[in-house]
């Protein structure tokens, strides 16, 4: 077995680890609402959410082709080992971001943290040229449009709600109230099949990147049993659970209400299949938790904890140039030890 067939391995797994990482991670976000609220359980909305993420990983392709090409193209890189040192160096960088922000229970953004380290590992190697700045540019206006239209989704939608069902009479209104608690079920199931139909479609083009730079495929299509691969890494990773994270969406933003609750799944939700529907990656973390505080602040700005939303937008900005600067480190490392 050669070398080049070894590092494609080990680039398969760590993406695949990367998924089961992101699982945990960044599913959790996708019921917090949920859980915080009592419409499901954790482990029905583990089960949920694991479920719903692997039929949407299996649904579309789009995202997992910019990301194997929008930061650096594999098909310029024509020395077959750096594109798979380049590779495995970023998802290394990733995957330690990513362990670091759950032990501290910050729900940070993977996408930021793989772009990042594509980015870090692609100068590291190659310098500026080896970055598609066009496809970078398109990705980072996506990552960073993406949260400030879901905070406006998330206040327009709740006011909405608000003009309809505030008027009620208290007795109806507290009905109208459990009523969305069982609604939260659907917008939980529909939030986490949108996560899978742009998180897990990150380790997908990662992968196939790597097969391409190593000249195992000649296209980005995505391989299906790449597709299937991602989608079950990021289910089980999802099943073990992310509580850490959970509890800081789903209660220390703000004090979530069915009600709100269902607006805030149903805003990401939206945002995340729309930037989906167009090829593009977004913080699923970023869009959800925008969503919180735009449902919040029409409900009542100082319903917010904006001292934890604003820890939570310095741990979004500081991502990207970690994980560059991290990945870059640890290209040099793996190229000297291979």
């Amino acid at each position: 077995m050669d070398s080049l067939l070894i590092m494609t391995l080990l680039i398969v797994f760590c993406a695949l680890a990367f998924d089961f990482i992101n699982g945990f991670h960044d599913t959790a976000n996708t019921i917090a609402t949920s859980v915080s609220t009592r419409a499901l359980s954790p482990k029905v909305a583990i089960v949920l959410a694991g479920t719903m993420n692997f039929f949407g990983a299996l649904t579309f392709t789009g995202v997992a082709k910019t990301v194997g090409q929008g930061v650096i193209d594999p098909f310029t890189i024509h020395d077959e080992t750096i594109g798979s040192v380049i590779v495995l160096a970023a998802l290394i960088s990733a995957i330690i971001w990513n362990l670091i922000t759950w032990f501290f229970g910050i729900p940070s953004s993977s996408s930021h943290a793989v772009i990042g380290a594509l980015a870090g590992a692609g100068i590291s190697a190659l310098g500026f040229g080896a970055i598609n700045f066009t496809g970078f540019i398109e990705i980072i206006e996506a990552l960073l449009i993406s949260p400030v239209v879901a905070l406006a989704v998330g206040f327009t939608i709740m006011t909405i709600f608000d003009l309809i069902f505030r008027s009620l009479e208290t007795l109806i209104y507290q009905k109208t109230n459990r009523g969305f608690r069982y609604f939260q079920i659907f917008t939980a199931a529909l939030q986490s099949f949108t996560h899978g139909t742009n998180d897990a479609q990150k380790a997908m083009g990662i992968i196939t990147m790597a097969l391409v730079a190593a000249h195992y495929v000649p296209t980005m299509d995505i391989p299906m049993w790449v597709r299937i691969a991602s989608g079950v890494s990021m289910a089980v990773g999802t099943s073990v659970g992310g509580w850490r994270i959970i509890k800081t969406v789903g209660s220390k933003i703000m004090k979530i209400k069915p009600m709100s609750g269902a607006a805030s799944d149903l805003s990401s939700a939206a945002i995340i299949f729309s930037f989906t529907a167009l090829h593009l990656p977004v913080s699923t973390t970023h869009v959800i938790s925008s969503s919180i505080m735009g449902v919040g602040s029409a409900e009542r700005v100082k319903n917010v904890n904006w001292g934890m939303a604003i820890n939570i937008v310095i741990t979004w900005v500081i991502t990207l140039p970690i994980t560059a600067i991290l990945a870059a480190v640890i290209y040099k490392l793996l190229s000297w030890l291979i």
